[in-house]
């Protein structure tokens, strides 16, 4: 059975204050507990905050937006694995489309911050996606295969059931263009055909 999950991104958006305001808007909204996981990824320097929001009610979880693929070191400005889980984080979101392409993370990058994840029990939410550019090409379940198989498909069965894949159609993010319920049913189809392959049903 699919599960159900809500995860917001907030990117590099909102005060502390607001950001708090905003946490507890969803939490007073939501009185019942959730069917599936609400996670909140918030920026980095209001993690532990957060944390201490979430922890008194069941079904809501905190996310980091991103992490170093090194384990600790001399990488100024950056934040380590175990820092995020030192601090409350449940989840990480790995391979955002605007880290690729801004960053220009590699596969390989991403598939070293997803074994540290897995490592230190945080849950890797693993972004795939295409370009408008590959869109149009129509090479669009090949781009993403290629993401899943480079940085996923070293995994174990047991460990990869701890990975949730989220697709960004990357071409429909402020161009103008819209993807349709069919589109986004389409990959979403071929990433679980791909997956079976791998995994098995």
């Amino acid at each position: 059975m699919r599960q159900q999950i809500v995860a917001g991104n907030w990117k590099m958006n909102k005060s502390l204050d607001e950001g708090l305001e905003l946490i507890k808007g969803v939490l007073d909204k939501l009185e019942q507990r959730p069917r599936g996981p609400v996670v909140f990824a918030t920026p980095f320097p209001y993690l532990q905050a957060a944390a201490r929001m979430l922890k008194v009610r069941k079904g809501f979880h905190l996310a980091a937006q991103n992490c170093h693929h090194e384990e600790k070191g001399a990488y100024t400005g950056e934040v380590s694995v175990e820092m995020l889980a030192s601090v409350g984080t449940e989840y990480v979101v790995i391979g955002h489309s605007e880290r690729r392409q801004y960053f220009k993370e590699s596969n390989e990058q991403l598939a070293k911050k997803v074994n540290l994840c897995l490592a230190k029990g945080l849950l890797p939410i693993f972004c795939c996606g295409e370009p408008l550019s590959i869109r149009e090409k129509g090479t669009h379940v090949g781009h993403v295969a290629k993401q899943l198989k480079a940085s996923l498909f070293h995994l174990s069965e047991e460990d990869f059931r701890k990975i949730v894949i989220a697709y960004e159609p990357i071409w429909a993010i402020g161009t103008g263009k819209t993807a349709s319920t069919e589109q986004a049913q389409e990959m979403h189809a071929a990433i679980r055909v791909l997956l079976a392959t791998k995994y098995g049903k």
